[in-house]
């Protein structure tokens, strides 16, 4: 995530515009989407231990390669190939972490991880760039190749070996997605990240344009919304240990409500800043909540259903934003909110998909 923050200097190093820089985030997310459901579908049937190894040792050398590349096409390329084996590691990750506790168990497990995710997304964007204020690009990659190979070396130390005992033949994996609640978990997770981000991606827009907050008051609402994100992953494993037929069902409803109440009363500092806390929340849990609905859809071919879910929650991601920018430019910034109407709209098919899990 903390390329993001970095476009404008990686242009400025190799000589080329930005627009042609976010090929560096676009087709790092176009080849996380391609290998979700493919890289974990054939990498099923080795120890995974050996799997997430690999997986790190591809990107501390592609973090190598790109503290030298002396043309944009070799850090591009750089860039995209560890992109490929990214979701092997994340649905390894969940699997390892959900087989090593009971079932009832599970939804807490994997939510350490989310958190780790949010975590990283929360603090990478500020730590790279401040290390790319005070130094170069060049320390800036050497610190993700630091910390690449320090993972590398706690999961050799830490993990323990996780052979596959009973491996699924890929015929059979695949043949989960003959099955009806699937299909329905697949389309709910892109909704629910469409719902999710199509508002985040433009928050910072909003605020600046619609709520005239200063710089400094924006940075502070972007800052509670990542704190809350860590605190709504640890919400979210408690509810679906506790209740997990109804904190799905419920979710979309709450996720509707505090939209409706950023729209009406968003124009007032302290109000905004409490509902920003609570939708931050909320989409903490929407990340346990959207890993849950696929993984208990197909629990036997677990890793390619956490392909899936990192597939169709780029896709999602990828469509409310898109949506978001539709709405902007068509009606204005204000109602990019009401891309909340996503969620809302698979709400009534919601309790079908829990109760079938």
């Amino acid at each position: 995530m903390g390329v993001i923050e970095m476009l404008p200097l990686i242009a400025d190093n190799f000589h080329v515009s930005v627009s042609q820089v976010g090929l560096l985030v676009g087709l790092f997310a176009l080849a996380v989407a391609v290998a979700g459901p493919t890289m974990p579908l054939l990498f099923s049937g080795v120890n995974r231990k050996k799997a997430m190894l690999l997986v790190l040792g591809v990107f501390v050398l592609g973090n190598i390669v790109s503290i030298f590349a002396s043309n944009f096409t070799i850090a591009l390329i750089a860039r995209v190939i560890p992109a490929f084996f990214h979701p092997i590691y994340c649905s390894l990750a969940f699997t390892v972490v959900a087989t090593s506790v009971g079932k009832e168990e599970a939804p807490k497990a994997v939510s350490k991880v989310i958190i780790g995710v949010s975590a990283g997304m929360v603090v990478g964007v500020p730590i790279t760039s401040f290390i790319a204020s005070v130094t170069s690009l060049q320390m800036v990659m050497l610190f993700f190749a630091i910390v690449n190979a320090i993972t590398f070396i706690a999961t050799l130390l830490f993990v323990p070996s996780t052979p596959v005992k009973e491996r699924l033949s890929y015929g059979a994996q695949l043949s989960v997605l003959k099955k009806l609640i699937i299909w329905l978990s697949i389309v709910a997770v892109i909704l629910l990240n469409s719902a999710v981000f199509g508002v985040y991606s433009y928050l910072a827009e909003y605020l600046k344009n619609v709520k005239n907050m200063s710089s400094n008051t924006i940075s502070l609402m972007l800052v509670i919304y990542g704190v809350a994100n860590i605190i709504g992953n640890i919400v979210g494993e408690k509810l679906l240990t506790k209740n997990p037929i109804k904190a799905v069902a419920s979710f979309p409803f709450s996720l509707g409500v505090i939209y409706i109440i950023l729209f009406l009363i968003g124009q007032f500092t302290v109000p905004m800043a409490l509902i920003i806390l609570v939708w931050g929340i909320l989409a903490g849990i929407a990340l346990n909540i959207t890993q849950y609905l696929l993984m208990s859809a197909a629990p036997k071919a677990s890793d390619f259903a956490n392909g899936l879910f990192l597939t169709f929650a780029t896709l999602g991601t990828t469509i409310g934003a898109a949506v978001g920018g539709l709405f902007i430019s068509e009606i204005g910034t204000q109602c990019v909110i009401l891309v909340r109407l996503l969620s809302w709209f698979w709400c009534k098919n919601f309790k079908t998909i829990a109760s079938n899990l």
